[in-house]
């Protein structure tokens, strides 16, 4: 059953050097917060789980933290490539990493056969693609009914997945409204899962048919971040800041402007640094 915890708290308790973690999100709801407090304290050897890993992810590969990446398209949206995971890769900077890259319909069912258990996900998909040539994690399967060539990749189940959402109810019951991606499959597939929210209420009204909610005894834990997904929007909430995605790729050129931007944003801060941050970020460009 879910416990309300400060976010330092709740990342001590759950996250481990060694572990396999996602911190998930689709263009939306990315857990930044948590993130930040992660790298605050100073986790390593981590496998880094996620569709379309961005900003935070260049950030903790940047600081250390990763010594393997599995992922479907690695970028900051809108603007490139990310510049940390790029040094990693090619010049072992600040550590050698290895990665393995599927297709997004891949981690898509990675994620759902780790959580509905199974050993690997069985799809069609890498028809006349090349990534089966370097990833040894893609294989083929012939169908016992059919006879046709499926795809296979190990399941994705995480020691622990982080997420933000819009709000959770007093009981630990959580609300994910917008885009959600693969968050809910990401969250039933680990065996620990952290929610950042932006606000507590006493139970949910009025709920569209198609919104999600993780009932309680799918999350471990859950704290209260207002704006815990900056850059990234909170559907309902507050939009994306492009502008931040833009100067990322400034600060992530170069590694002394990495470091002193992490020591400044990150190292140095707290959440409710960050919750002061994002709220004068908001207010400076609207």
């Amino acid at each position: 059953m879910a416990k309300f915890l400060p976010l330092k708290q709740a990342v001590a308790e759950n996250l481990h050097d060694g572990d396999t973690v996602a911190f998930e999100g689709f263009t939306h709801l990315i857990p930044t917060a948590a993130a930040h407090e992660a790298i605050r304290q100073g986790f390593r050897d981590l496998t880094l789980v996620r569709m379309t890993p961005d900003l935070i992810y260049d950030q903790m590969i940047g600081m250390g933290m990763a010594k393997k990446v599995i992922f479907s398209y690695a970028g900051n949206p809108g603007v490139g490539l990310l510049r940390r995971l790029r040094d990693a890769v090619e010049n072992n900077w600040p550590n050698a990493i290895e990665i393995e890259e599927h297709s997004h319909a891949a981690m898509a069912n990675a994620y759902e056969a780790g959580a509905a258990g199974l050993p690997c996900a069985i799809f069609r998909g890498y028809r006349g693609a090349g990534l089966a040539d370097v990833n040894p994690n893609i294989r083929s399967v012939v169908c016992p009914f059919t006879g046709e060539v499926l795809a296979a990749v190990p399941s994705v189940r995480p020691d622990v997945t982080f997420i933000h959402a819009q709000k959770a109810n007093k009981k630990g019951d959580v609300l994910v409204e917008g885009i959600v991606g693969i968050q809910k499959e990401a969250v039933l597939a680990a065996k620990r899962a952290v929610v950042t929210v932006e606000e507590v209420v006493e139970d949910f009204a009025g709920l569209h048919p198609n919104v999600t909610v993780l009932p309680s005894w799918t999350v471990t834990a859950i704290s209260v971040v207002p704006g815990g997904s900056h850059p990234s929007y909170t559907h309902g909430y507050f939009d994306r800041d492009n502008a931040a995605y833009l100067e990322w790729d400034e600060i992530a050129a170069e590694r002394d402007r990495f470091a002193d931007w992490m020591k400044k944003n990150v190292m140095e801060s707290t959440p409710e640094d960050f919750e002061r941050r994002v709220a004068h970020l908001r207010r400076a460009r609207s």
